[in-house]
């Protein structure tokens, strides 16, 4: 049995391993500086994809180096979506990157091209498989001020500890630095009554998903991560940063707390050596990598796990051939 696409769905004893109305969606997961990107543009140019980028943080104009965003030379070898599609002070909900990234993956398999969706923002990637949507709870206004009031006063470290009481599922999957998500769980939970955790929406995947999990010794990862933080700034990272301040954007806004930009700013005002700063965002890089960990296991029989070693990409591209069955 043939889909669209010219995929061939094996079939096992009575039925078919996914319904043929289903078109496929390869996911490539894996903490920061597994080496998503250059695993999923040599498996776009073999097997004829586009990738639909799920990393919040490359969502951003002006926002390159800090983020690790892939370079021209990278999005000429392979065709990239969702990047650079808002400015740092536009919010980019969950529910508009849902719907941007299902329209994007309907016209990519329009044009016969299987899609690859690439991040470790877990929340974003579930949303677009699985139809996260966020609990519909209008904003309680003077609760949010209150809410904000504690946070200066107390620290946002101080409401992130309050969530884990409450709800400690829902701040096992929130940045403790993401205060504006702290605070909008606590909004929900405190006007509902019921655990953040508990109202998220959820349905049937509308996709036959491919689910790839990349993974690194430990120490090499954290080796990875003190090489990129060295390139980054070897690279220009004060100087973007310095731009972004000098283009209007107040450090304050959300896109601005992402890990390295909130240090920069601070090396900028004097508060912190550029030694310093780095030492900060290593340490923050390998929390943020243990906290990805939480939404991507490798326990999960849904991943499939592949060392990051010389020969993967070969041994990947042969997995994903033999679930498509890609007839050549």
């Amino acid at each position: 049995m043939y889909n669209s696409l010219g995929t061939r769905f094996r079939k096992t004893g009575s039925s078919y391993m996914q319904p043929k109305n289903k078109f496929p969606l390869i996911l490539i997961v894996g903490p920061t500086a597994v080496g998503k990107t250059e695993l999923a543009i040599q498996l776009v140019e073999r097997i004829s994809g586009e990738i639909v980028s799920a990393d919040s943080r490359l969502f951003y104009r002006g926002m390159d180096i800090g983020t690790a965003k892939p370079t021209r030379e990278e999005q000429a070898r392979a065709p990239h979506h969702l990047i650079d599609i808002a400015d740092p002070d536009e919010i980019l909900s969950l529910a508009v990157f849902q719907h941007k990234a299902r329209e994007v993956i309907t016209d990519i398999h329009t044009r016969n091209k299987i899609p690859f969706l690439v991040g470790g923002t877990g929340q974003y990637i579930r949303a677009v498989t699985e139809g996260w949507s966020p609990p519909e709870v209008e904003p309680a206004e003077r609760l949010r001020g209150e809410l904000e009031r504690i946070k200066e006063e107390r620290g946002t470290h101080w409401l992130y500890e309050k969530l884990g009481d409450l709800d400690p599922a829902a701040a096992e999957k929130i940045d403790p630095r993401n205060y504006r998500r702290t605070i909008r769980a606590l909004e929900v939970i405190l006007t509902t009554g019921k655990k953040f955790s508990e109202q998220r929406g959820q349905s049937e995947s509308p996709y036959h998903l491919i689910t790839i999990g990349l993974t690194r010794p430990r120490p090499e990862l954290y080796e990875r991560v003190d090489q990129r933080v060295e390139l980054m700034f070897a690279n220009g990272f004060l100087e973007e940063v310095r731009q972004l301040l000098a283009m209007g954007y107040s450090p304050s806004l959300p896109t601005m707390s992402a890990i390295g930009y909130r240090e920069c700013v601070r090396v900028i005002h004097g508060e912190l050596s550029e030694e310093q700063a780095k030492a900060e965002i290593r340490r923050a890089t390998r929390v943020f990598v243990r906290r990805q960990a939480n939404w991507f296991k490798e326990s999960d029989p849904n991943i499939k796990w592949f060392r990051v070693e010389e020969g993967a990409v070969d041994d990947i591209e042969s997995y994903i051939r033999g679930m498509l069955n890609v007839v050549k």
